[in-house]
């Protein structure tokens, strides 16, 4: 399949960002950006904007298309939430964006993990807001409600795809558990922005993905990001083709009609991309 232009001409930018990396790998710290691959890694660290990857690169689950390693996790590191906490303040972040692998190992999932790093965060940084991106918990609402309780200002759960897929895509996953988790944020706290994202390109009809976007505003989700999949390596599930800018706009235009707060769509939209700018988007649109 031959790669289009807009794609090719969009990873020219993962090379500017030797010098921020260098800083994370000296203070320990990973980030989704460069484990996952993200091709707009060149672009956030250029203007100095992370998304902090928790409790190691390992993940205990094997989605096929994902880059990050899956394996044995080494155990938590507990120092880790202060130096994310201090990472945050070193690089000025007024909106920082935090996530992490799925640690289906850990009895609680990483929830406590969470809860520690957002209180240094705030600690030490007064004014920033803070987004988290979060595993399901395996659906236990009391691990979820943990991080519910601590009132970030955004959380973000990726569904990643349509409900056909996952099998293919996401087995250890379950779509309808994710919709559940989304759903509890706002039954739990209506102040708490709530977040989804997902890939297109990878086999899914155009009408799955308006079905899926239904969904998520059932749920009552009020951000939304879309991208093009991209494949890591050659091990890791096939682009069934890649979706035109032209699409992606129709995927905007027709997930704010429907009602969403803010989308981002488009070829390298990622979950954290333009994050802080899609909140005060938001925030601004209730005050």
């Amino acid at each position: 399949m031959i790669i289009p232009e807009w794609i090719v001409s969009g990873l020219k930018d993962r090379e500017k960002s030797k010098e921020l990396l260098h800083t994370l790998k000296v203070k320990s710290i990973f980030t989704v950006c460069e484990e996952a691959q993200c091709p707009n890694i060149g672009t956030c660290f250029n203007g100095k904007t992370a998304t902090f990857l928790l409790m190691g690169a390992i993940c205990t689950r094997n989605c096929s298309f994902c880059a990050v390693d899956n394996g044995i996790p080494e155990p938590l590191d507990s120092d880790e939430p202060q130096r994310v906490a201090e990472m945050v303040r070193d690089l000025g972040l007024q909106h920082t964006v935090i996530t992490s692998v799925t640690r289906d190992d850990i009895a609680d999932g990483g929830a406590e993990h969470y809860v520690r790093t957002i209180d240094a965060v705030r600690k030490i940084n007064e004014r920033v807001t803070i987004e988290v991106l979060i595993p399901d918990f395996n659906g236990n609402t009391d691990f979820i409600d943990r991080v519910i309780e601590e009132k970030p200002e955004v959380i973000n759960h990726n569904i990643e795809t349509i409900e056909r897929l996952y099998k293919e895509v996401r087995p250890q996953a379950n779509y309808e558990r994710s919709l559940n988790l989304l759903s509890r944020v706002k039954e739990k706290n209506d102040e708490i922005l709530t977040k989804s994202g997902m890939m297109v390109g990878l086999g899914e009809r155009e009408e799955e993905v308006y079905k899926a976007i239904d969904d998520l505003l059932n749920a009552g989700v009020q951000v939304l990001t879309i991208g093009q999949y991209l494949r890591p390596t050659r091990l890791h599930h096939n682009v069934d083709r890649y979706v035109t800018p032209e699409e992606f706009d129709r995927y905007k235009e027709v997930g704010l009609e429907k009602g969403f707060a803010a989308v981002a769509s488009g070829p390298f939209v990622r979950s954290s991309y333009r994050a802080r700018e899609l909140y005060q988007e938001v925030k601004g649109q209730t005050g």
